[in-house]
């Protein structure tokens, strides 16, 4: 007697490497039937932005490549998902369902109807860890309870052993049994089509598991080096730009935690500078996923309650202004310019456009924090809402209100010759490098020379620095007071 197949629901791991419940699937001879299903009523009231949108149509497309490679393919489906998978086990007489965990309040739930509903109907139901490093569960205080400081979270985590070997991929995989039908992908119009404005976003990025196994393999030849010095600079490529690739589990953190300890082993077995300061910044991703399992409401709510009562503007034209690089700042401008060009933003320049929003503009972060998540390709709620609320001054070991990035002492000290600017505000690439970063100040002549007019070619600054730190300090006081 044939055995049942086994359905494997795909999600935010959309790779065949280091993926437990497909290579689990595969253990056991049993057919396999990978799918991916496209609930469009998303779970928690949220859905993907444009550019993320883009990057899953090319991240499933590329899954799909390589799982036909290995004599299968993906299934692709469309509705609530715990109808279809429901639905699909029943038509299929699927003996069990194998998933990977995720961590949001609305998905935990889901995973739980989905073992109830099939549990009851005979169907088993595996779940597998692969999104973090560490279980929520198994990093905790010595009271019990999550962290909110990193430091001590970060020193748990490397006390824990090892995240352990990676998973090879199945060698092969069964062909999908006949009779399972699958919608096509391009019906799903998750690409732009009228207009289409995606192609810098295409000519930016290589979603798939090729294109992230591309850029790690740069992270360790060529980037870790440097790395504690050249993240900060972003006019020059020093990052290692797996935000996305993580995100949509294109790879694994386990696989980029060990390739960063194999280039150490190489080196005598210790971690150099940049290896530590990566798997650190790693690991920070790892601590806002772990706060989003412990407080669901991170995404709407600041975590320290003082900040419930903080006096934020409503200003929709400046909030505008902001979204559309018209803030007159130029590395602001530029930031935002990226993120709207290639669907992503490096990560020192994300600090000043946020703080430039929170504390100079006084605009709630939740704005800033919608906004991201509609534009970012690497969109994702722990990581989004978190580092928000960092900025913010109202999260989880978050920077002091009182610090607020300036622009333009950010702009001088981490794009000192304006290749930054240069690059994403192509209409100030003449003014000089003493002026690049406040075109206001440059006299007559140099702006001639540089064919801009304030106002004209290069909009007015919407704030003033020092009055824009000046009020936000103003509201900070205001609910410090209330608070007593």
């Amino acid at each position: 007697m044939a055995a049942a197949p086994i359905i494997v629901w795909f999600r935010a791991d959309l790779r065949l490497h280091d993926h437990a419940a497909l290579s689990a699937a595969a253990a056991t001879g049993a057919p396999v039937i990978p799918v991916y299903v496209h609930d469009e009523e998303t779970p928690g009231g949220w859905q993907r932005g444009g550019a993320s949108r883009w990057w899953l149509h090319e991240s499933l497309k590329s899954l799909d490549e390589d799982l036909r490679k290995l004599g299968s393919s993906l299934v692709f489906a469309r509705g609530p998902a715990l109808d279809v998978l429901r639905d699909m086990a029943r038509e299929t007489g699927a003996g069990a369902i194998f998933w990977s965990r995720a961590y949001e309040a609305s998905e935990i739930k889901l995973e739980r109807k989905l073992h109830g509903a099939l549990e009851g109907a005979g169907v088993r139901c595996r779940r597998f860890s692969g999104a973090l490093l560490f279980e929520p569960e198994d990093i905790k205080t010595g009271a019990g309870t999550a962290y909110r400081q990193f430091t001590p979270f970060y020193k748990t985590c490397l006390s824990k052993l090892e995240p352990g070997a990676t998973i090879r991929a199945p060698a092969a995989l069964p062909r999908v049994p006949d009779g399972v039908e699958s919608d096509r992908l391009e019906a799903w119009g998750l690409k732009p089509v009228k207009p289409d404005w995606s192609s810098s976003i295409a000519a930016a990025w290589t979603p798939g598991e090729s294109g992230a196994q591309a850029r790690l393999d740069r992270l360790v030849d060529e980037i870790l080096q440097g790395y504690p010095a050249s993240r900060d600079f972003p006019g020059t490529d020093g990052t290692s730009r797996l935000s996305p690739h993580l995100h949509f589990g294109e790879v694994s953190p386990r696989v980029v935690w060990n390739a960063v300890k194999m280039a150490a082993g190489a080196k005598g077995g210790q971690l150099d500078a940049g290896m530590e300061c990566f798997l650190r910044q790693l690991l920070w991703r790892e601590f806002c996923h772990h706060l989003l399992f412990d407080r669901p409401s991170l995404a709407t709510a600041p975590l320290r309650p003082e900040f419930a009562k903080f006096p934020w503007q409503n200003n929709a034209g400046t909030l505008e202004a902001w979204q559309q690089a018209r803030t007159g700042y130029p590395i602001v401008d530029a930031g935002m310019r990226e993120l709207y060009s290639t669907g992503w933003m490096h990560n020192r320049v994300r600090m000043v456009v946020a703080s430039f929003l929170v504390k100079h503009l006084l605009l709630s972060w939740q704005h800033g924090a919608e906004w991201f998540q509609d534009t970012l390709v690497d969109a994702d709620h722990a990581n989004n809402s978190a580092n928000w609320q960092w900025v913010a001054g109202c999260g989880a070991d978050a920077a002091p209100y009182f610090r607020i990035f300036n622009p333009v002492l950010q702009g001088k000290k981490f794009d000192a010759n304006g290749a930054y600017v240069k690059a994403w505000v192509p209409e100030l690439a003449r003014l000089p490098k003493t002026r690049i970063h406040e075109p206001w100040k440059a006299n007559k002549a140099e702006l001639e020379k540089a064919r801009i007019n304030i106002g004209e070619t290069y909009p007015q600054r919407i704030v003033d620095l020092g009055e824009g730190r000046k009020r936000a300090l103003a509201a900070y006081e205001s609910i410090k007071c209330s608070a007593v």
